[in-house]
């Protein structure tokens, strides 16, 4: 396992899901972790589950920019310094193109795309100003790369997150920080509720799944951990599918759950 020892890590979203096994997973390898989400108390939870002699919780939207730079100054005036990002924090909805509200695709790409600019921003400006270089991980989607029917939203957030991804590295390997990104499968979290509700879309993602069984934030923190570490230390620019080979094939049909 990878030795986060003296390293201090911040989670977006890192009060439930993803956010939190990535959170978890970073603080059993040695890190400080500081965890960001919207749900205050969401947040005082994690905070107990990771021990609070090395973890804290900073309320914020990370579809403001003026909250992801205030957290991201506070988690480095607390413990002096930050080596990895990890940004979880997303959203979805669902509706055909034809009638989606611009409200609804407005929201989803603040949150899903435009926070993880802002956050992938103000935590470089803090790894190049701290001189030590640093990791970040996005969490992007198989939905990124494979059309979900009445996913439109979510699906362009999230290819949109891997190129910044992509251009994110090349621009910050000179400063000795990695970007990469997970692309995860369907993993059974509350974000996903309304796709793992439903058997009969469950068996179709299975169906397209070499591997045929839903992933778990554990194999999905299991990556970000491997990323943020030494391990990975010639690794930047990639997104690696956790997906049990579902991109091998085709995406689900998302609209079996409203028949």
């Amino acid at each position: 396992m990878a030795d986060l020892t003296g390293r201090v890590a911040l989670v977006t979203g890192g009060g439930s899901g993803i956010g939190l096994g990535s959170a978890k997973a970073l603080a059993a390898a040695g890190a400080t972790v500081a965890v960001m989400g919207r749900d205050p108390a969401r947040l005082e939870r994690a905070v107990a589950e990771l021990g609070a002699a090395r973890a804290a919780g900073f309320p914020g939207d990370v579809a403001r920019e003026e909250d992801v730079e205030r957290v991201v100054g506070a988690v480095v005036a607390r413990f002096g310094r930050l080596d990895a990002g990890v940004n979880c924090a997303g959203t979805g909805t669902l509706g055909p193109v034809h009638r989606l509200a611009a409200s609804e695709w407005t929201r989803v790409l603040q949150v899903n795309l435009d926070g993880v600019f802002f956050a992938t921003k103000h935590q470089a400006a803090a790894m190049v100003a701290g001189g030590r270089g640093g990791s970040i991980v996005n969490v992007s989607s198989i939905a990124g790369v494979l059309t979900h029917k009445l996913m439109s939203a979510y699906c362009v957030s999230k290819a949109g997150v891997e190129m910044l991804t992509r251009c994110a590295a090349d621009e910050l390997g000179e400063h000795r920080i990695r970007v990469n990104a997970i692309r995860p499968g369907i993993v059974a979290t509350d974000l996903a509720v309304p796709l793992t509700s439903s058997p009969a879309l469950v068996d179709n993602y299975l169906s397209l799944m070499p591997i045929a069984r839903l992933g778990t934030v554990e194999d999905i923190a299991n990556a970000v951990l491997f990323l943020s570490g030494d391990d990975a230390s010639w690794i930047t620019g990639q997104v690696i599918g956790v997906d049990g080979g579902h991109t091998l094939r085709m995406g689900p049909d998302v609209s079996l759950m409203l028949r």
